[in-house]
């Protein structure tokens, strides 16, 4: 089976400039999610889909495939996940015929996501025949019950971001976490589709999405500098034990 592995690696990064490739531990960012495909015993395949020079040339140092300078019309703050994975899987086939099963999606910016973690959302695919993909999930710290918006009727209040309309609840805001429903997020650290999902549903997750739990702390997506700073104090104690 043709499991391919993508990681996305523009070079526009603003909350960090060169996030991608900065230093983290000792090696560069993409550094990590490269080398944990590498130990995955399922996937058969890893391309980097990256607009830059730089990156492409870091991430074929580290054993990636970089076949094609992805377009700077996708490549932008706006541009959307199933654009760079239709345009890799185009490019691809017209190039070489080549047309994988199952597709991940692996972003550099969950460097603690390992090659067990990988697998394990594999497996978890092929176990559920019917689902369109899997995504991994952890609890969510903080939960929607107890979110706010400013009120577009009188912006010097606030008022819940969830109507009691929706959450059956007086006042779930003021109520223990206990007493309110598990919400978990999706941890951003991949998805794994089939690549009817991509193809026929246009979509990175479909209508069937199965799932597989993480520990927080492997869950750190990277969107900001305290993030980074979190991610390299847990890979710092990872790497001492």
């Amino acid at each position: 089976m043709e499991i391919l592995a993508i990681i996305p690696a523009r070079g526009g990064s603003k909350s960090i400039p060169r996030k991608n490739i900065r230093e983290l531990c000792g090696k560069p960012l993409i550094a990590w999610t490269i080398e944990a495909t590498k130990k995955s015993t399922r996937i058969t395949r890893v391309i980097v889909s990256t607009d830059d020079e730089e990156i492409a040339s870091i991430a074929k140092q580290y054993g990636a495939e970089v076949p094609f300078l992805r377009p700077k019309e996708i490549s932008g703050d706006q541009a959307i996940d199933i654009e760079f994975l239709v345009h890799a899987l185009d490019f691809l086939k017209e190039k070489e015929g080549y047309e994988p099963e199952l597709v991940l999606r692996l972003p550099p910016t969950s460097p603690l996501r390992t090659a067990e973690h990988i697998d394990e959302g594999i497996e978890t695919l092929l176990k559920n025949s019917d689902a369109d993909s899997v995504r991994p999930i952890t609890e969510a710290p903080k939960h929607p019950y107890k979110m706010w918006r400013i009120s577009e009727s009188d912006s010097r209040f606030l008022e819940s971001f969830l109507p009691e309309s929706f959450t059956h609840m007086h006042e779930p805001h003021n109520m223990p976490r206990q007493a309110l429903p598990t919400a978990y997020i999706h941890t951003g650290a991949m998805d794994i589709l089939r690549l009817r999902t991509i193809r026929e549903l246009a979509s990175t997750c479909g209508n069937k999405v199965a799932y597989f739990f993480m520990k927080p702390e492997d869950s750190v997506n990277i969107d900001n500098e305290i993030d980074f700073e979190l991610a390299e104090l847990l890979m710092s104690r990872r790497n001492l034990l």
